[in-house]
């Protein structure tokens, strides 16, 4: 079996479909549609079924889904230790959830850039949920995610806890009724929001979704909803002149921020320092 007809049989799994898979791929349906028909010819088995109009495994590619994962993320941790030779020259993959890479994490990359001046950063920011999948499938080496955080793949590290404030404008009543303005699915301080939301009786339960810290911050500052935000953020955005903070219960506010590793991946110095350089008072005060 090759790795690249494993990484199409993978793809169809999470797509759905060869017509989506092969567009991600760039390439044409034939290929894909020739790289299954070579992969159930080798194992002598029927690995999918039609399903309206996509695919379904049958109970032969389940078996095969399992092994195939495995020897893909053996091929991506081989590949990352190649790449981690020599760290100083070496790659870095973190997650971030929008908020800490929109406060705290630019100085602690920066101080990191500083001991590591060939290492190159790729950054991505996303949900803490979308994260902690990434780095469980080695698609990322560390991550920044709210918690609590529990699982039996995952090396956790505390680095900040969060107080969370109820945000909204200085000219809104604080018992106006409004919607809340969140990040999207998956977003750890969303899911306190709709807990606060549904503790407090809220009748609007309508919510705004945005992507970024700041244009959460607009609105909210414009009269148009209010928000969960760690206290740090008001007190670091261009809107905190307009904007009044509100305390909510402990239970909810309280939000540590955990980095996340995945447990068979490779210990590298550089991670260790970034752990470090993150939890130093001067970035979590």
């Amino acid at each position: 079996m090759e790795i690249q007809t494993l990484k199409t049989f993978n793809a169809i799994v999470e797509e759905g479909g060869i017509l989506s898979v092969a567009r991600k791929l760039n390439t044409v349906q034939s290929n894909v549609t020739a790289r299954i028909k070579r992969l159930e010819s080798e194992t002598g088995t029927v690995l999918f079924y039609r399903k309206g109009r996509g695919l379904a495994l049958s109970p032969s590619g389940q078996v095969l889904l399992n092994y195939a994962r495995e020897i893909l993320q053996m091929e991506t941790r081989a590949s990352l230790a190649m790449q981690h030779i020599g760290e100083q020259a070496g790659e870095l993959r973190i997650g971030s959830m929008e908020t800490y890479a929109a406060l705290r994490l630019p100085a602690v990359l920066d101080q990191l850039h500083q001991r590591y001046k060939q290492l190159q950063l790729h950054i991505l920011t996303n949900t803490s949920s979308e994260l902690i999948r990434r780095v469980l499938d080695y698609k990322l080496d560390c991550a920044f995610v709210g918690g609590p955080v529990e699982h039996p793949d995952l090396l956790v590290t505390p680095i900040v806890t969060e107080e969370l404030v109820l945000l909204r404008a200085k000219n809104i009543k604080q018992d106006a009724n409004l919607p809340l303005i969140l990040f999207k699915e998956g977003c750890v301080y969303r899911a306190r929001a709709l807990e606060w939301q549904r503790r407090n009786g809220s009748q609007f339960k309508q919510v705004m979704e945005f992507g970024t810290l700041d244009g959460i911050l607009g609105c909210v500052s414009a009269g148009l909803g209010c928000t969960l935000m760690p206290s740090w953020a008001l007190d670091n955005s261009r809107y905190n002149h307009g904007l009044v903070a509100q305390k909510i219960d402990a239970d909810l506010a309280m939000t540590p921020t955990l980095l996340v590793q995945h447990i068979n991946a490779i210990p590298l110095k550089t991670l260790q320092d970034l752990a470090e350089l993150a939890a130093e008072p001067a970035h979590v005060a």
